[in-house]
């Protein structure tokens, strides 16, 4: 694109990115802009097609993490550009690092959490991200150093949903270097974030690479392209995931039952699959874990085997495999009334004065003495949830004292089932 008539040049940036909303653009458009030259071409571009066609409403925010000096000043410029622009600007503060863990991933969950409540406060069902061609090259062969599967190295998304927002990356067929120059035709200067320049980052070692790479083939496009066949293919095994957990898969009392038959029968890829949602279901994690990890699960139950993981336990019970919670993992979780318990629970009876919901453990067990009529494995029901007040057992729905109470997931089974086919 470098190099053609500026003005047909601008206008098929302009007609990729309105590409992803058409035809039938929301009334409001929300985008975040960082002050990068890629999420400001983003910026500038819808601003221009809003102008164009009166279509929608855009709406800028700037996600200031505050890890080093200046950001304030850079989410003020955006701002200033914004304004010129006739846009509206919120700038979005996180004030959560504690200073553990991984900087950079806290800081993108962060950046979607806080774009996701500012998408809700302004009524925007829609979020545009400035991720590029070069992001999705990059983010590949970062995950080819890791060995990733299919997953892994399956391109980004043009689209993900929280919760009520759909975050789109329209300009993920769009090279950085055709953006800046688009930028500056306009006389529109970026900032230049100093960290794009620190080899400490993976990122930033994976654009040198890149660059190194080049003369063998392995361009920007290339692993683009790369990127989109696997997208495919992790589509097809996802249905096929699908397909099969309709046949095998149960849920009974918020745990995820598969008859050993099935895992015995299933293939190594699909099984790994299901197991992987049924963790993620049951634990309600945003992370997997790790391939490796994986594994060993599937070997150990494979073998007649359970095992801890995740926040879960995988047991082997006769003819069955369950996923349950693990006790551990909720020893320490209390709910009051109308609130949510281990993020998936609501309980719903006669509330009296100081009751809270908390796990059975040991102690409510012992104080349900015909739990083993109900057919529910005991490690599962130590981590299901019952209505406590003080150290008197009130209520165990699922452990045969249920007292008029009732336990409801928040999220039903269908969702384990349509994950296969979103993710």
């Amino acid at each position: 694109m470098t190099g053609s008539d500026p003005s047909a040049a601008d206008r098929l940036l302009q007609e990729v990115i309105a590409g992803h909303f058409l035809p039938y653009p929301p009334e409001r458009i929300g985008v975040a802009v960082s002050g990068g030259s890629d999420s400001l071409a983003l910026m500038a571009l819808l601003a221009d097609w809003a102008l164009e066609t009166a279509a929608f409403e855009l709406k800028v925010a700037t996600v200031d993490h505050g890890l080093r000096k200046g950001s304030a000043d850079e989410a003020q410029q955006v701002a200033r550009l914004a304004a010129s622009a006739g846009l509206d600007h919120e700038t979005l503060r996180w004030t959560g690092w504690d200073g553990r863990g991984n900087l950079q991933d806290a800081a993108r969950r962060a950046r979607y959490d806080l774009l996701a409540d500012w998408a809700a406060r302004e009524g925007l069902s829609v979020v545009a991200i400035g991720h590029t061609a070069d992001d999705q090259a990059e983010t590949i062969l970062m995950r080819l150093a890791r060995a990733s599967g299919v997953d892994g190295l399956s391109a980004m998304s043009a689209r993900r949903r929280l919760g009520d927002v759909t975050f789109v990356r329209p300009m993920l067929g769009l090279r950085r270097a055709d953006l800046r120059a688009f930028l500056d035709r306009r006389g529109l200067r970026w900032i230049e974030d100093p960290s794009n320049e620190n080899e400490d980052f993976d990122r930033v070692r994976a654009r040198h690479a890149l660059a190194a790479l080049e003369p063998l083939g392995l361009t920007v496009p290339a692993l683009c392209t790369v990127g989109q066949n696997l997208s495919a293919i992790r589509e097809t095994l996802g249905w096929y995931a699908f397909t099969e957990a309709r046949g095998a898969v149960r849920i009974e009392g918020g745990d995820v039952v598969i008859p050993m038959a099935d895992v015995r029968r299933l293939r190594l890829e699909i099984l790994r699959r299901i197991l992987l949602q049924g963790l993620l279901w049951v634990s309600g994690a945003d992370y997997a874990p790790r391939r490796k990890t994986m594994s060993l699960l599937i070997e150990s139950v494979r073998t007649g085997t359970g095992m801890n993981l995740h926040g879960c336990r995988v047991l082997v019970m006769g003819n069955e495999l369950r996923i349950c919670r693990e006790w551990a993992a909720v020893a320490g979780l209390s709910a009051r009334s109308g609130e949510l318990w281990d993020g998936r629970w609501i309980l719903t009876g006669q509330w009296p004065d100081g009751a809270e919901v908390r796990p059975l453990g040991e102690d409510g067990l012992a104080a349900c003495p015909d739990w083993r009529d109900t057919g529910i494995p005991r490690a599962s029901l130590l981590a299901s949830p019952s209505v406590w007040r003080g150290d008197l057992l009130v209520s165990a729905p699922f452990a045969g004292r249920a007292e008029g109470w009732q336990a409801e997931l928040d999220r039903d089974g269908e969702t384990f089932f349509s994950a296969f086919l979103t993710h």
